[in-house]
């Protein structure tokens, strides 16, 4: 995906605010890591969401 073209930006306060000591959720170094794992999560997020048009009986 072209990086110009992208509505997502990235989530600097989100990588700067990790729990340090979190067992559940390990810190993550590296920005481009980061970065790639963010935008999976995002994507799972809208796909785990209920569209309108699809509850809508026809």
């Amino acid at each position: 995906m072209d990086p110009k073209h992208s509505s997502l930006r990235f989530p600097l306060w989100k990588y700067l605010n990790q729990p340090l000591f979190d067992n559940s959720s390990p810190l993550i170094m590296s920005p481009k890591r980061f970065w790639s794992l963010y935008q999976v999560q995002f994507l799972e997020r809208c796909l785990a969401r209920d569209c309108e048009s699809e509850s809508r009986p026809y």
